[in-house]
């Protein structure tokens, strides 16, 4: 979505606009101008660890610069997500079918594609050695999960490509096809470049890796692209971790585009020194939820969670980032399928806000006096400011947390090793309804104390009965509707038993310097979209 500049600025809150006074008073009022035939985008990383959609340990900055230089077999319309399997458009594969039980995937691939540098036409042995690759189990690679359910491929001919699954699976064009770690990559590349690939990438997208340095990475169009070439000969993509030092950047036109700050007071204040700034915001963006360790007292005890939704006010917490932001019912973002809406669901799991109510509960669950819960999270700005909004609503139900703000990296390494009692996390999604749960309230992905474990912060399924049958039977099911209701059961027992609380979802931001036309209007999607259509208007 394109944020409106009254609309946001009349519903934005005024926490964290403050830390940005000095910098608002500071920047310039006037944009320069980048370099002719160039468009530059900085993003909050640092030094480029490659352009290879199979590494591990990729940044977000490295994302952007992949999603513009490898093609998948499939895509979203620019700008949004595919939600429904009648989405997808063709990309590498012209066009593809499936079998009646979602098991069998058939692609026929484009012909005439063609590699970068020389590397001459994609055929699906390339196709087949990149996703060779990610079912490899000797090979650590990006994305590995998603590849999980394949069963088999096969490559009848040079322009076929054949997908099995274990189980069926009605999005397997949005769990996986679609995905960057699925981008097709050259085998002969590949094979002929070793670790060098890494920085010098070929794949078939809309632009190729001109060069690399410490401060980012320069891509130039692509002539022979399958699509035609790009708008804008020329994109720079550069990582500037400071957030100051990025917006600065920004303002005084040595980019056209940067990473925004998702901080109640951000925009506004960019708002207020240049008015004509566009922002481009992913919906849903980011997923924030709350996980409340069942292994811990008092979180075992339901009346405590019970106590935790009722005191919590999500719908308080979205109206401070305003439109960047919607208030979450269950795990599902309300704008994917599978997710439920108050209305549909019984009065029980409605959990209206009622500090009241909440200490009621925990009056019931023998903490009259009120309770104390260490917890810690990450100094990172939309961790922290969701937490002490949340800290701030508990205190009001007698609920204190005793909130430890602790680096990044550590917070991550310290809730994989299971030492947090409420764990805010903050994921992106694709609209595939199962996925959420899989990574977060399955049993297979429980937190371990030697971090072997995964998502599971909870020990949902294993402190307490959990959703696994009920996941299961979703994922056995090949009609897209039947698993849609099979999701909003699960949603509704989630909801009964609380082990994860729904916050809010949060947008991804681009600022935009008015001169850069994308070509389409960011509606949904990852935190990266495509820039072929890009062009400088002015």
């Amino acid at each position: 979505m394109t944020i409106n500049r009254r609309s946001f600025l009349a519903r934005s809150g005024a926490l964290g606009a403050a830390s940005f006074a000095a910098m608002h008073l500071a920047m310039p009022r006037a944009y320069a101008q980048t370099e002719d035939g160039t468009i530059s985008i900085a993003l909050a990383a640092r030094s480029p660890n490659g352009i290879n959609p199979q590494q591990s340990g990729l940044t977000g900055g490295d994302n952007w610069a992949l999603y513009q230089v490898f093609n998948a077999l499939v895509a979203s319309k620019p700008g949004t997500f595919a939600v429904t399997p009648e989405d997808f458009q063709p990309a590498l594969a012209e066009s593809w079918e499936v079998s009646e039980d979602a098991r069998t995937w058939t692609y026929h691939l484009r012909r005439g594609v063609q590699f970068h540098k020389g590397y001459g036409e994609m055929t699906s042995k390339d196709v087949m050695f990149t996703y060779g690759r990610q079912l490899d189990p000797e090979i650590v690679s990006a994305g590995k999960v998603l590849f999980g359910n394949i069963e088999s491929i096969d490559a009848p001919d040079d322009y076929t490509f054949v997908v099995t699954l274990v189980r069926p699976d009605p999005l397997f064009n949005a769990s996986t096809a679609v995905t960057l770690a699925a981008s097709i990559i050259c085998q002969a590349a590949f094979e002929e470049k070793g670790e060098a690939f890494n920085l010098d990438p070929v794949g078939t997208g809309a632009y190729y890796v001109e060069s690399t340095d410490e401060s980012g990475i320069n891509l130039t169009a692509f002539d022979e692209h399958w699509n035609g070439p790009a708008a804008t000969r020329n994109i720079r993509v550069s990582f500037i971790a400071d957030t100051t030092a990025r917006t600065l950047a920004f303002a005084s036109g040595q980019v056209d585009m940067i990473e925004g700050v998702r901080q109640p007071g951000w925009i506004p204040t960019m708002r207020q020194r240049d008015a004509n700034t566009i922002f481009d915001a992913t919906a849903p963006g980011s997923f924030n939820t709350l996980h409340l360790n069942l292994q811990r007292e008092p979180l075992d005890n339901i009346k405590v969670r019970q106590a935790f939704r009722y005191a919590i006010d999500n719908s308080q917490i979205a109206e401070a980032y305003g439109e960047l932001s919607t208030p979450m019912v269950g795990i599902i973002a309300p704008q994917f399928a599978g997710s439920v809406t108050k209305e549909e669901l019984p009065e029980e799991l409605k959990y209206e806000p009622s500090i009241d109510k909440a200490k009621e509960l925990l009056a019931e669950a023998g903490f009259p006096d009120g309770v104390t819960i260490p917890c810690f999270t990450s100094q990172r700005e939309d961790y922290a400011t969701i937490m002490l909004m949340i800290q701030e609503q508990l205190r009001a139900a007698g609920i204190n947390l005793d909130l430890n703000i602790i680096d990044h990296a550590t917070m991550h390494a310290e809730n994989n090793t299971d030492k947090n009692s409420l764990t805010l996390n903050s994921s992106s999604f694709p609209p595939v309804p199962t996925m959420p749960f899989l990574q977060r309230l399955a049993a297979s992905a429980d937190t371990k104390p030697d971090g072997s474990g995964q998502g599971n912060y909870s020990h949902y399924g294993v402190a307490i009965s959990g959703i696994d049958d009920l996941l299961d039977q979703a994922q056995d099911e090949p009609d897209f509707d039947k698993r849609i209701e099979v999701i909003k059961q699960i949603e509704e027992k989630v909801l009964t038993d609380l082990p994860l609380l729904g916050i809010i979802t949060l947008s991804y931001v681009i600022a935009r310097n008015p001169r850069v036309d994308l070509g389409f209007e960011v509606q949904s999607g990852y935190a990266y979209w495509p820039l072929n259509q890009a062009r400088i208007t002015g």
